[in-house]
């Protein structure tokens, strides 16, 4: 074990090395037409044991050693909270102010098909391909892929909303409310796991009762806070910042430690957040270097736990590409279809199903957790990166084909239909 003066330098060179792959990974991606966040998700997997361990295992040793993985830890959280907070910022309520009911609908199916579904094929995969983690009940083991199935990457999502300037659509608000509520429901649902593990409740009550009381102090209190401090001629620039910084963090560490984790956190403070032109500039310091610099951070301490030679085995491989199959059925078609059941546009509809199925992010911070418990078992943390990898693959080229095929009809059918790329509205 190196001294915590040892990993410091360590960390720096392995902040070098990622930054510069994924700066080379990403370009690629975006020529294949693909977000520069699936390059980053590539990035990870590649500079793990994947590709650079196998072809150089004491190189990737020196590059990423175990005190440094802790800090590149740390700093990937770093870059999601930041980031959800400015997802959390341009998120557009106006756009699904009425549709509480189409938001509730395919959020619920959004959760508990693919829920049921994951609980079936786990048991399928329990008894054909070796995934189970040693001494964790398969009770256990089944709900945890059923709820990881579940999970939907809500800051992935965001990310290609945000990048695909779709943030202002009505498709584009619509899957970020259904994603956030999804979300929200497969981590109390993965809280209950986690507690079954434990053979206690007391990790869903205190994610229940912590939410209730952490989204009531940010409404009574968050908000009149940042009304009269942003904006302020009495609170400089950097003062501002100083107070963003503090109540974002502050709010990341409460519900990371009531077991909603810190990004759902930092999105509610960015809905509270003021719209106004010093609010602006808060963000305009603070996104860049948390977009850019730590979020790959957390791509590539997934990439270091996922080991694809594993799928050498036929029976996990097939395994595997049930896991996706069900995956995409579960999640794209149970939304896709309640999303038409409550009278949303055949476009609209599929956009939705589209951006809700992808699983990146959440699904990997999920994993993590589960790895961390004790519940997760090598081989099946690679089938559900696999599984997250292949959904999120999908979003953009689905996204630009139906873009392609909507604008050749030409037909009255879409006429005044607001599903069309266009700038983000402020809420």
């Amino acid at each position: 074990m190196i001294s915590p003066s040892e990993a410091g330098p360590a960390f720096f060179l392995a902040v070098v090395v990622i930054l510069g792959a994924c700066r080379l990974v990403c370009s690629v991606a975006v020529r294949l037409g693909q977000p520069p966040v699936v390059g980053e998700m590539i990035t990870g997997v590649l500079l793990g044991p994947s590709l650079l361990g196998l072809l150089w295992p004491d190189l990737q040793s020196a590059l990423f050693p175990e005190a440094a993985r802790s800090l590149l830890y740390v700093g990937g959280q770093i870059g999601l909270v930041i980031y959800m907070f400015g997802a959390g910022y341009e998120f557009n309520l106006r756009t699904v102010r009425g549709s509480t009911k189409a938001v509730g609908a395919i959020s619920l199916a959004g959760t508990v098909v693919p829920l049921a579904l994951g609980v079936g094929v786990s048991l399928l995969g329990n008894g054909w391909a070796d995934i189970l983690a040693s001494g964790v009940s398969p009770l256990v083991s089944t709900a945890f892929i059923g709820v990881a199935l579940a999970i939907t990457a809500f800051p992935m999502m965001a990310r290609i909303i945000a990048e695909r300037h779709l943030a202002g659509t009505r498709f584009g608000s619509l899957a970020l409310a259904c994603g956030a509520l999804d979300d929200v429901l497969a981590w109390l649902l993965l809280a209950v796991v986690l507690g079954m593990h434990a053979g206690s409740a007391a990790p869903v009550t205190i994610a229940v009762g912590g939410g209730l009381l952490f989204a009531l102090l940010l409404w009574l209190i968050g908000r009149r806070l940042f009304a009269r401090t942003i904006g302020s001629e009495r609170i400089n620039d950097d003062q501002q910042v100083l107070i963003t910084a503090m109540v974002l963090f502050a709010a990341a560490w409460f519900t990371d430690r009531i077991g909603l984790y810190a990004v759902f956190g930092a999105f509610c403070v960015g809905l509270a957040y003021p719209r106004n032109e010093s609010a602006d500039a808060v963000l305009a310091k603070i996104m860049p270097t948390g977009r850019v610099v730590f979020v790959p951070l957390f791509f590539v301490y997934s990439g270091l736990n996922t080991r694809f030679a594993l799928l050498a085995d036929w029976r996990l491989a097939a395994f595997t590409v049930v896991c996706v199959v069900v995956s995409v059925a579960g999640k794209f078609g149970a939304c896709w279809a309640t999303a038409r059941l409550v009278g949303e546009p055949q476009p609209i509809a599929l956009r939705v199903g589209v951006l809700i199925n992808a699983r990146g992010l959440m699904q990997l911070i999920a994993l993590n957790i589960g790895l961390q418990a004790g519940i997760v078992s090598p081989a099946l943390f690679t089938v559900l990166v696999v599984v997250a990898l292949v959904t999120t693959m999908m979003t953009a080229p689905l996204l630009a084909w139906l873009d392609r095929r909507d604008s050749r009809r030409h037909t009255d059918e879409f006429a005044g239909m607001d599903f069309a790329v266009k700038p983000a509205v402020r809420n």
